[in-house]
């Protein structure tokens, strides 16, 4: 039997999706425990306001939140609309990644990079505080990547330093004050995934987003000057992972390299 090929890919495509909404649910939790110093698998979900433990089908990514039109079941407290965000903004990072990188490790380790920056983004907006494990988590990928790409290691461990060595006499001179330590720590782990290229052109990325999202915000309501850093170099990060190789291309081919 032969099977349709666009039958075929929009059946991998929605079960990207599906992958990556479950996986952000997990995100959600990692969202809301680690400022809270709790346990991501001991405690079961619960309500925030009445304590009601949820039950399987009140965690159906997107769907439940939409049944329950947003609120608990028990008590009708107004769930956060974080969480289908958080959940649907992944599936459909998941669907990118896949559309770009294809059925490949990449694919996964790039995804899985996704998720982790988006979990940590939020924490640090609200708490300007990257936790260490994320910088650890993303290391980790990037060994993966280097080992499963030997013949371009160079890239990978040049990457490893190349942006964390500034950004870490920075904070060196600034006695933390211009730059955080998990910023540094953030963009050498990032770098050994995704090698030198792309993280220079992600932290020049993040710098200027940082920069006018920034400013935008100080003028709308009235945000002081500082800023978490990290939100703005994950963005960076993820716009040059997926979009930024032919910029790279051009400026490189401007000097013959």
């Amino acid at each position: 039997m032969n099977i349709n090929p666009t039958l075929m890919n929009i059946s991998m495509y929605i079960m990207v999706f599906l992958y990556g909404i479950v996986i952000g649910s997990f995100l959600n939790v990692v969202i809301c425990r680690i400022p809270r110093g709790e346990s991501l698998v001991k405690n079961r979900s619960h309500c925030e306001e009445c304590g009601y433990q949820l039950k399987w089908y009140d965690l159906v990514p997107v769907f439940s939140y939409i049944f329950l039109r947003g609120k608990c079941r028990k008590c009708k407290a107004v769930i956060s609309i974080q969480h289908p965000l958080i959940e649907g903004l992944n599936g459909v990072l998941y669907i990118i990644i896949f559309a770009k990188f294809g059925l490949s490790i990449e694919t996964l380790l790039f995804c899985l990079l996704g998720s982790a920056l988006i979990a940590m983004s939020v924490i640090d907006f609200r708490t300007y505080e990257i936790p260490p494990g994320f910088p650890y988590f993303i290391t980790g990928l990037g060994i993966v990547r280097l080992l499963t790409d030997l013949a371009d290691w160079k890239e990978y461990v040049i990457g490893f330093f190349a942006v964390s060595l500034v950004l870490a006499l920075i904070y060196w001179f600034s006695a933390g004050r211009a730059m955080g330590g998990g910023d540094v720590k953030l963009m050498a782990a990032c770098g050994l995934l995704t090698g030198w290229k792309q993280n220079v052109l992600a932290l020049i990325l993040g710098c200027i987003l940082g920069s006018i999202i920034h400013i935008i915000r100080m003028k709308l309501s009235g945000e002081g000057r500082e800023l978490a850093m990290g939100p703005y170099l994950a963005a960076g990060v993820m716009i040059a992972l997926l979009w930024g190789q032919p910029f790279i291309d051009w400026y490189m081919g401007l000097y013959g390299l």
